[in-house]
């Protein structure tokens, strides 16, 4: 890996309150420089245990580097801790690379040394147990491999997240890399499914410009889809009132 990938991290939701009117009169409920999917919230302790499933998505060459992360994480959302592990997904000096991940801030991510491609099905959960230690587990189902973590964390958990993320890369989030839409299902909070809303849910803004937009979540308010946005002046709506984003 070159020394930017080296240095990359994830950041809490980094808001972007120039649009906050526009992603919520279409319902929207928050919007980021480097978050996009569902996001909910409660009191400091509410939140012990989350799963998730996705698909890891393809992702073009670009000349420039691109990155992107799809993760499920603790905290993060109105808070400036996170515990959290997933997929990278980024094209940098002219290659695609893949991999697996788990991170807890402020420290920079530890690479998970297990193969992951395009199209593989991952289940991740990150759960409390006792004395203050949390149990990160990360199985890749196409590639039959498992990993397991014990590790201590401090944070509030009164946040818990299914996100597709533009990373930090040598202190500035990345460019999104250009890629296929992202599936995330079977999502669940305490062992429950989390019975998302639209409202739960972020854009993706990058330079005035939208880059990844969430789809609605189904009938049982535990899946849904982050589409890459490459079009500028995009509709977005989650009902029939669209709206711009432009530069």
């Amino acid at each position: 890996m070159s020394k930017a990938d080296l240095s990359k991290r994830t950041r809490p939701c980094v808001t972007a309150k120039a649009h906050k009117n526009k992603a919520q009169s279409t319902g929207f409920g928050w919007v980021s420089s480097n978050w996009s999917g569902y996001a909910i919230s409660g009191k400091k302790g509410t939140f012990r245990r989350i799963s998730g499933e996705w698909i890891v998505p393809f992702v073009k060459a670009t000349s420039g580097p691109t990155y992107s992360s799809a993760w499920i994480g603790i905290d993060g959302f109105k808070n400036s801790n996170l515990i959290q592990t997933g997929t990278g997904h980024e094209s940098v000096n002219g290659a695609v690379h893949y991999y697996a991940w788990w991170e807890i801030l402020p420290a920079a991510e530890t690479v998970i040394p297990l193969p992951v491609s395009p199209g593989d099905h991952m289940r991740a959960s990150i759960a409390k147990e006792s004395g203050g230690k949390w149990r990160i587990t990360l199985c890749n189902l196409s590639k039959q491999w498992t990993f397991r973590t014990l590790q201590r964390y401090t944070g509030p958990h009164s946040s818990a997240e299914w996100i597709m993320e533009a990373p930090q890369v040598g202190g500035k989030i990345g460019a999104l890399s250009r890629m296929t839409a992202t599936r995330f299902f079977s999502s669940r909070v305490n062992g429950k499914s989390p019975n998302l809303t639209p409202a739960d849910s972020g854009i993706m803004v990058q330079n005035k410009i939208t880059v990844a937009v969430p789809g609605s979540p189904n009938a049982n308010g535990d899946a849904f889809i982050v589409n890459r946005v490459y079009r500028k002046g995009k509709p977005l709506a989650h009902s029939g009132s669209a709206i711009f984003v432009r530069s």
